[in-house]
């Protein structure tokens, strides 16, 4: 599945899309000004339990908050 792939899985699931979830991020404290604060570990946590979604899909989100991936990637 290519990464694009993912966040569409995810909006699907969630209804939340890349900005919704960094919005969220930042409202929680988990990034600033763009900048992600806390490890993978957290992000994953705080993705199952709010929105139920499994490590795959919240590492795509965590790739997303960190910057390493985005909107688009195959």
């Amino acid at each position: 599945m290519s990464f694009q792939g993912y966040l569409d899985s995810i909006q699907a699931k969630t209804g939340l899309g890349p900005a919704d979830f960094r919005s969220r991020a930042e409202a929680k404290g988990f990034t600033a000004d763009g900048a992600l604060l806390v490890k993978a570990g957290e992000i994953v946590r705080w993705l199952a339990e709010d929105h139920g979604l499994g490590h795959g899909h919240a590492m795509a989100v965590y790739a997303l908050l960190k910057g390493t991936r985005k909107e688009g990637d195959r």
